[in-house]
């Protein structure tokens, strides 16, 4: 019964705090941090998985309750879904570990009464047999993917529906690890982990490294700062960017400090903006592990730049992050159309107070890791409608299939295989 359990209880202390509000990133660190790689590992899996299926498990464990899936407590919904993913997607794992681990951590959360209710909701499971039942109703892409409907209908409005069930596919798949040169030269880290034995790729478009089975920490190169982790679509912003050599720069909302850093070794000088503390925290040992020293964080709100008139404002913008459901599967949980209307009046806000602090001639790129069209070209258009005196201004180094018709940058899952991102490069031209 032991065996296992702690992987097990890591991910059911990941999933409650999901559930209470925790960025999946910083429930993993809290939930699994501390346990072997294997357990890691396997924690790791089971709670993303149960984020990315979460209509799909539901809809199996619903009618073998009798009472009803909603009158169950939320904590013995998270280890019976806990249970479901382990017995209808994980083959390496035997029903009878996946059966007695989740009732163990029925046991413990609710004692004997909530021990039997999740063993015999979980050995109904084990009996069902969909292959000798009548075939089922084709189901609608939001239910076969565990997507919320509203938002898959705007992507089958925007995308069709194909592509939005490649987009859907994609979001439900484990992320690669990507590696970006920091103070070391990309092709001599590729040398330097090909001889350490570790299976290293090319990542799409030639922006950054693809690793396989390792974590970051423990990479050659880690603790001396040779290298970032950053996802290839945010690298091949930097390269958007185009900053020339010795511009000063103003983030005004940088971490984790990986835009940061890549801008570092051309700049004059960086003023790396975050508004939280926590967040400034993690901005500032990322710049000290990695970057070149000429990055500076500062705590600070980008409604009230910290900086006087500068040659370029990247401003990332907060926003949905829609581009980026398979690396935080909980973030499709997150999102609502009121959400979607605050950060707009948000994104607004910010280009104007951060427009402020871009000096003559000087350049203004505003980007999101969002695939909708409000957070994106909409926003930028209405911006440019308000300030004449900016204009876009397109890029000749970028891969084409990456651009939009304006010359924004427009990067999609489902299409360019990486996480999703918009730019738009603004010059003051008056």
């Amino acid at each position: 019964m032991s065996v296992g359990m702690n992987s097990r209880r890591a991910a059911l202390k990941i999933l409650q705090q999901v559930r209470d509000g925790q960025p999946f990133e910083a429930a993993l660190s809290g939930g699994a941090g501390r346990l072997p790689d294997s357990d890691r590992r396997l924690a790791h899996e089971l709670a993303a998985g149960v984020l990315r299926q979460r209509t799909t498990l539901d809809r199996q464990l619903a009618p073998l309750v009798p009472r009803g899936w909603h009158a169950v407590a939320a904590d013995l919904q998270d280890i019976l879904r806990l249970g479901a993913y382990q017995l209808t997607e994980l083959e390496r794992v035997p029903a009878h570990a996946a059966v007695d681990t989740s009732v163990a951590l029925a046991k413990h959360a609710g004692g004997s009464r909530a021990a039997g209710f999740v063993n015999a909701v979980l050995r109904r499971l084990t009996r069902s047999n969909p292959d000798s039942e009548a075939p089922a109703a084709p189901r609608a892409p939001a239910d076969k993917y565990s997507h919320p409907s509203w938002l898959v209908d705007r992507w089958v409005h925007t995308f069709g529906l194909a592509e939005t069930e490649s987009l859907l596919a994609w979001n439900n798949t484990r992320p690669r690890l990507v590696a970006q040169a920091a103070r070391q030269d990309l092709r001599d880290l590729e040398l330097t982990w090909r001889a350490a034995g570790l299976a290293v790729g090319p990542a799409p478009f030639g922006a950054g490294l693809v690793l396989e089975g390792v974590r970051p920490q423990d990479l050659p190169g880690y603790e001396e700062g040779a290298f970032i982790i950053q996802d290839s679509a945010q690298a091949l912003l930097i390269r958007f960017v185009d900053s020339p050599p010795g511009a000063i720069l103003y983030d005004a909302c940088a971490a984790p400090g990986g835009k940061t850093i890549a801008l570092g070794p051309r700049a004059a000088r960086i003023v790396a903006g975050e508004i939280s503390r926590a967040r400034s925290r993690r901005l500032a040992e990322n710049l000290e592990r990695a970057g070149s020293g000429r990055e500076h964080p500062v705590i600070a709100d980008a409604r009230h730049p910290p900086v006087r008139p500068v040659d370029i404002v990247l401003l990332d913008t907060p926003c949905l992050a829609t581009g980026t459901f398979a690396r935080h599967p909980d973030a499709r949980w997150r999102v609502s159309p009121e959400a979607l209307s605050r950060v707009q009046k948000l994104q607004a806000e910010l280009l104007e107070t951060t427009a402020q602090v871009v000096a003559a001639n000087g350049l203004l790129v505003y980007s999101t890791c969002s695939l909708e069209p409000e957070e994106n070209q909409m926003q930028v258009d209405a911006f440019l409608a308000r300030h004449p005196e900016f204009a876009r201004e397109p890029v000749a180094h970028i891969d084409p299939v990456l651009l939009s018709g304006q010359g924004d940058l427009t990067i999609l899952p489902q299409r360019h295989g990486m996480d999703g991102a918009y730019a738009a490069r603004l010059r003051r031209v008056g």
